[in-house]
């Protein structure tokens, strides 16, 4: 293993980033939803070049007070708190007086329910899964500024834009897809994995990929799918995610798809939904939409989709939660 600064367990992981010389090996660890644990190294390089960049995109100076709220262990954290501290900004763990956040689109839906009157002015920075058009227009009227990206631990910012459906690709990146699976060329990419038994997928042209699904457009915008999770069906494969963008679509509230254990096809389609009125709303969707395979065959509805330490939807806690419902 390459030497290197293990940034989390530093008694001050922000510390450890902003004062790190440019080319030295930073240690991140990510489980992401799926629960393997990988620690992705970059060079300080690969954080400090975008610094410029998200300023400018962001209005923040040496007088913004940013608030981050979620762990340091989620690299979109403690990325917010470097970031921050190198522009000379405040950062605070409080949201009063906060002229911007860093938030996860179940974090910004919380304080949406609770304390709407939170975000009137405060430019607001959604990251760590797909914000919605319609999560991006309820927070525009409740007074705040809204951007949005989708990156990873891997690549850092791929592509920026009001939510998920105007991305475009982020100050320096290239992004292209190839038999649906995003690729990025770009300074903020990371320089591999620490552990041998992982490696970073690249090509001879410098192209790298965590396995993302996606689509470049015509027009230069980058829709996202996910990650590309399987439910294998009566033989069939589903991608979760390509199911999962059709549906959010038209739904009001928060929608995961995940496969449950079925007696006779192995798994089947299982939709669950934070609005119980996104059932039937979503089942005739479902019925316009997808094709046969892909349609939900099970429907749930949770209060509050689980989460992960780092604030992403946790689909193992998903099933497990759903499963005692099935009934075969």
């Amino acid at each position: 293993m390459a030497e290197h600064v293990d940034v989390l367990t530093a008694a001050d992981p922000v510390s450890a980033v902003t004062a790190a010389a440019p080319d030295d090996l930073l240690a991140f660890r990510t489980a992401g939803t799926a629960g393997r644990p990988r620690t992705v190294l970059r060079t300080a390089r690969s954080w400090l070049e975008s610094y410029p960049h998200v300023s400018e995109l962001l209005e923040l100076t040496a007088t913004s007070r940013v608030w981050v709220p979620g762990p340091l262990t989620a690299s979109m954290n403690l990325f917010g708190a470097a970031h921050a501290r190198w522009a000379g900004a405040t950062v605070t763990a409080e949201s009063e007086g906060a002229t911007h956040a860093h938030l996860t689109p179940s974090a910004l839906r919380r304080l949406l329910a609770d304390r709407p009157d939170m975000l009137s002015g405060m430019r607001v920075v959604v990251a760590g899964d797909r914000l919605t058009s319609s999560l991006h227009d309820a927070a525009t009227a409740a007074g705040a500024r809204v951007s949005h990206y989708y990156g990873a631990a891997e690549l850092s910012f791929v592509a920026w834009g009001g939510h998920a459906g105007v991305l475009r690709p982020f100050p320096g990146v290239e992004v292209e897809s190839r038999d649906g699976e995003l690729w990025v060329r770009s300074p903020y990419v990371c320089t591999g994995y620490a552990e041998p038994e992982h490696a970073l997928r690249r090509d001879a042209d410098g192209w790298t990929t965590v396995g993302d699904r996606g689509v470049v457009e015509v027009d230069g915008r980058v829709t996202v799918l996910g990650r590309a999770g399987g439910v294998t069906t009566a033989g069939a494969t589903v991608l979760e995610a390509d199911v999962e963008h059709a549906l959010q679509q038209e739904a009001v509230g928060e929608v995961a798809v995940v496969g449950v254990p079925h007696p006779d096809l192995g798994q089947v389609v299982a939709a669950v939904v934070t609005d119980p009125d996104d059932v039937v709303r979503l089942r005739e969707v479902g019925r316009r939409v997808l094709s046969a395979a892909q349609q939900p065959r099970r429907w749930f509805h949770l209060e509050s989709l689980p989460l992960t330490g780092n604030g992403k939807v946790d689909k193992a806690a998903i099933v497990r939660a759903v499963s005692t419902e099935v009934d075969g």
